[in-house]
């Protein structure tokens, strides 16, 4: 479980940091790039990769892992969308604008590139994170779990309170007052592009 868990961390962590390069480079005005309060992860792609690399052992070459790859992958874009709008109202990506798309939430050109990214990773990166995932210690991951505790209550509690996610900053938990944010800010999503 620790592994699962670790690895997680790991990936969304890893996505975080996709986000603010494809952020960087496409310049967009929003470069937070994050979805939750504290930590720097985006669990989408945590939830996708440990998906994957879980059952990648079951496939053999690089087409069949992108095949599945990019179906799990797409299938967690779709759920975790699903998610953040049923529960708190907001979506931090949009595909509307992209041909093709399922309500905003996936699209056919993500999934072709979310299937080959995630191919590489199991064959070039994984190695490297079960590396490191073995080097952490138990009383490590312990306050790792606290951590993510602690982060995921206090999103939830900005999410539920404003309807923003531009709103995950200490200054907005702050000065909270449980007023909503007004209708123009509801439900934005970092960029209309990727997590």
């Amino acid at each position: 479980m620790s592994r699962l868990f670790l690895d997680f961390l790991m990936y969304s962590f890893f996505g975080y940091c996709l986000e603010k390069l494809f952020a960087r480079a496409t310049h967009s005005p929003r470069q937070v790039r994050k979805c939750f309060l504290l930590l720097p992860l985006c669990p989408v792609y945590g939830l996708a990769m440990t998906a994957v690399v879980t059952l990648s052992p079951r496939f053999e070459g690089f087409l069949s892992l992108a095949l599945m790859g990019g179906m799990i992958c797409t299938a967690a874009e779709y759920l975790v969308h699903l998610f953040y709008a049923t529960v708190f109202h907001v979506r931090f990506w949009d595909y509307s604008e992209l041909r093709g798309n399922v309500k905003g939430r996936i699209c056919p050109q993500f999934s072709l590139l979310w299937g080959i990214l995630s191919a590489a990773a199991v064959r070039f990166v994984h190695p490297i994170v079960a590396a490191i995932s073995e080097t952490i210690p138990p009383s490590a991951v312990f306050l790792l779990w606290m951590a993510f505790s602690v982060d995921c209550v206090l999103t939830a509690f900005l999410l539920c309170k404003t309807r923003d996610t531009e709103q995950l900053t200490l200054t907005t938990l702050y000065l909270s007052n449980g007023s909503p944010a007004s209708p123009e800010r509801r439900g934005r999503r970092t960029d209309g592009s990727s997590h």
